[in-house]
């Protein structure tokens, strides 16, 4: 071989290996990210509103409920609501119109009648409450109108929806925030404020779950949630429904604002319960049964974050067990658990030790009266749960609680976080300030759910998680104690 036709071979045969490296990479990394067309939308903030225009697509159990709040925020006019079903559009107009507001356009003709809606330029922001299939491709067409898109958890179902979230919030520079309401309970909000003040030290492990009895909803054939989500049970065996304990979780550990997930590993019980249910509740013919229920009744996903950290997250909507969000966090000076609430810590605060003394001193009162019966009370530890509750709240309650938690209450929505939620939301808009959740919050805890499916599938092996900041996370600014 001359030396100019060895020199074409080599230079050939490093394109091929050129090639063939890059082909290994995009076969290991499906979900590998695509060139930005855009900027960074972490800490996004848009031009101060001095009302809030919105529009709603998706009025029926969930989107009700944002209706009815959205009618007692200030600041806000309903412009239009779309809906399919005549039943849910005629129940939110009623409302609207005993509050005196003025009536809403309708859009209703079909199920792309909501491209009309974003065709106006009258409305500023979309609320979407939909079946979860619509959420990404109902989101991306409300930003590409020039809207910003508020939807439903999950904001996605697949990676690529993820991406065409992240992609489309990129490009249009519009705020996309997958609505997690969990984030905005009290008890979420406390353990945030805890968690930032150092409480529980250097953050190790969370736990999140969402279990919670839903077989129910299997009777909802037509309409409702049951007619749609059912579904979901014979067609992905993996965690179904992720966000609402993994939000908070995520927000305690600045996740995509100093860590992030990094591979996660997911296995499945069997799928018995709801074919049992279906058997028991439905006739043989019934079309319940003639259903292949494959997503295994508890799922048990763990994720390993950037920094090391571990979060085990669980789904169960169909064993009979008492609902629970789990909302566990753990730090090497102690530990916060939810349901029941209760926390643990080696070195507690000053304020609440000065409580524990209080307690002591009133219990060895009780102690020698009864005539030193029993074991001699002892100054809480690490060793054993505090229950109470009271204490806690009143030294770390969060600002933003403090500041909005009895009118909260009072307009209600799971405990008052549907609302308080609903509340910043319009108060960042009308303020020109950041949301506290982006698009990149709403693609990596979606992301959980087709991952964990993956990972269940392959044997229960890791699966990378896509960095949907492009590395901005390194350098995004943690959420804050708002006030």
């Amino acid at each position: 071989m001359s030396t100019d036709n060895r020199r074409n071979f080599l230079k050939s045969m490093a394109a091929l290996t050129a090639a063939g490296m890059a082909a290994g990479c995009a076969s290991s990394q499906p979900h590998s990210y695509s060139a930005r067309q855009g900027s960074n939308v972490a800490g996004l903030i848009t031009a101060k509103m001095d009302i809030v225009r919105v529009g709603f697509i998706g009025v029926g159990e969930r989107g009700y409920g944002h209706v009815k709040h959205f009618c007692h925020l200030d600041g806000v006019e309903i412009k239009a609501i779309c809906d399919t079903n005549e039943k849910v559009l005629n129940r939110s107009m009623v409302y609207i119109d005993e509050q005196g507001l003025i009536k809403p356009t309708i859009y209703s003709k079909s199920d792309l009648a909501y491209k009309d809606m974003l065709a106006r330029q009258d409305i500023d922001i979309i609320i979407i409450s939909t079946p979860w299939r619509w959420h990404t491709p109902m989101a991306v067409d409300t930003m590409e109108s020039g809207k910003h898109a508020f939807v439903e958890v999950p904001a996605a179902t697949t990676i690529e929806e993820c991406w065409q979230l992240v992609n489309t919030a990129e490009r249009t520079q519009k705020n996309c925030m997958m609505m997690e309401n969990v984030c905005y309970g009290r008890d979420e909000l406390m353990v945030l404020n805890m968690v930032r003040q150092g409480i529980f030290g250097e953050l190790l492990h969370g736990e999140a779950a969402y279990i919670h009895e839903l077989r129910w909803q299997m009777k909802e054939l037509t309409e409702k949630t049951g007619s749609w989500r059912t579904h979901w049970h014979t067609k992905t065996n993996g965690n179904l429904y992720p966000t609402h304990g993994l939000g908070p979780v995520s927000q305690y550990m600045n996740i995509n604002r100093g860590d992030r997930f990094d591979y996660l590993t997911s296995t499945s019980s069997p799928a018995m319960g709801r074919k049992a249910y279906a058997q028991r509740e439905f006739p043989a013919d019934h079309e319940r049964n003639q259903l292949n229920y494959i997503a295994g009744d508890m799922n048990t996903t763990m994720i390993k974050t950037a920094k090391g950290r571990s979060i085990m997250v669980q789904h169960d909507t169909t064993t009979p067990r008492p609902y629970s969000r789990h909302n566990h966090i753990q730090g090497t000076n102690g530990a916060f658990s939810g349901f029941p609430n209760r926390i643990a810590l080696e070195k507690t605060p000053v304020a609440i030790n000065k409580v524990y003394q209080e307690q002591l001193a009133v219990a060895h009162q009780q102690w020698l009266s009864k005539g030193k019966k029993g074991r001699e009370p002892t100054l809480q530890s690490f060793h054993q749960w505090d229950y109470n509750m009271d204490a806690w709240q009143q030294q770390f309650d969060h600002p933003l609680w403090l500041r909005m938690g009895e009118e909260a209450q009072r307009n209600g929505g799971h405990g008052g976080m549907d609302f308080l939620m609903l509340w910043r939301m319009v108060y960042c808009l009308r303020n020109g300030e950041a949301l506290d959740q982006d698009v990149y919050d709403a693609a990596a805890w979606s992301a959980v759910m087709p991952l964990s499916a993956d990972s269940v599938r392959d044997r229960s092996n890791s699966k990378d998680i896509p960095d949907f900041t492009r590395g901005h996370w390194q350098t995004n600014k943690p959420l804050a104690i708002i006030t």
